[in-house]
């Protein structure tokens, strides 16, 4: 009796568990390689977070937009959206980083993930020191211009060492000094910009930049980020291992909180202006038609 149970056939409930215990396999595997799963669960929850947010905002911030016709609130509004969602997918897929025959594949994703933010950094900058002159459609063209020039440059740079000289410029468990040389000069670039940004503000030049401390809250963490970032670069390439760790922070801070820093610093203040403007109009609208005519009997 024995013999024949042993040899009949898998039951539908003991296929089922074993599909369900091959993805929970696959879901533990996605989540806790590479970096493990904090590092990878500090990525995605608050990217996934924001994307709701703009996706729950989209209809809203589309009426704001029409109504202000703001040509560079809208480029802008569209470029988040477009670098939200690679930065996304560059959160989800970390597994290929240590996946055999993903290389070129993350390696691209990584490219144009790093230029979209890279480009949003820059141009934020450009419209930043030129204050109260940022607007209209020739500022607009100017600044993406100069900064598309500064992004593709970089971007082809990039392209040279990862694909020409084959060094892993996206792979963290390669521990190249010339690597982590580039990306000391690449993150010391970024810190001093930031930097004599943060000394105009303190200067008398403190008149050509905006007059709102969201401004200056984003240049100080910019700073404090690219700092702690270029300090782990330099320990990695004197061979120091608790400078992958600053690393590491400083890759999942910017990466999962940079683009709803972004928002709050450049694009919420505009939403909101626009909802008192059409506050303002629909009040005078109701009032033209008599609504407040009883306030006054």
């Amino acid at each position: 009796m024995r013999s024949l149970l042993a040899e009949l056939p898998i039951t539908p409930s003991t296929e089922a568990e074993e599909i369900a215990g091959v993805g929970r396999g696959v879901a533990s595997w996605w989540l806790s390689d590479c970096h493990g799963i904090l590092y990878n669960l500090a990525l995605i929850i608050p990217t996934v977070l924001f994307i709701v947010y703009l996706g729950s905002q989209a209809r809203r911030s589309y009426a704001r937009l029409t109504y202000g016709r703001s040509h560079i609130m809208i480029a802008y509004y569209a470029l988040l959206w477009v670098v939200t969602i690679f930065n996304l997918l560059w959160c989800l897929l970390q597994t290929w980083q240590c996946t055999s025959g993903k290389e070129f594949s993350w390696n691209m994703l990584s490219l144009i993930t790093n230029s979209g933010l890279l480009f949003l950094e820059i141009s934020l900058i450009a419209f930043m020191i030129q204050g109260n002159n940022a607007s209209g459609v020739e500022t607009l063209t100017r600044t993406f211009v100069v900064s598309g020039v500064i992004v593709c440059a970089d971007l082809l740079l990039k392209v040279i060492y990862v694909f020409g000289f084959g060094l892993p410029l996206f792979i963290d468990s390669n521990h190249s000094r010339v690597k982590w040389g580039l990306w000391t000069v690449h993150k010391l670039l970024l810190t001093s910009v930031y930097g004599f940004i943060l000394f105009m503000h303190h200067s008398k030049w403190r008149e050509r930049l905006p007059a709102r401390p969201a401004f200056y809250n984003y240049i100080c963490a910019m700073l404090l980020l690219n700092a702690v970032s270029l300090f782990g670069c330099v320990l990695l390439g004197n061979g120091a291992g608790f400078g992958l760790w600053l690393y590491n922070l400083a890759t999942v801070c910017y990466h999962s909180l940079y683009l709803p820093l972004l928002y709050v610093t450049f694009l919420a203040d505009f939403f909101q202006e626009e909802d008192l403007r059409l506050e303002n109009v629909y009040y005078s609208e109701m009032k033209d038609a008599g609504f407040f005519d009883a306030d006054w009997d």
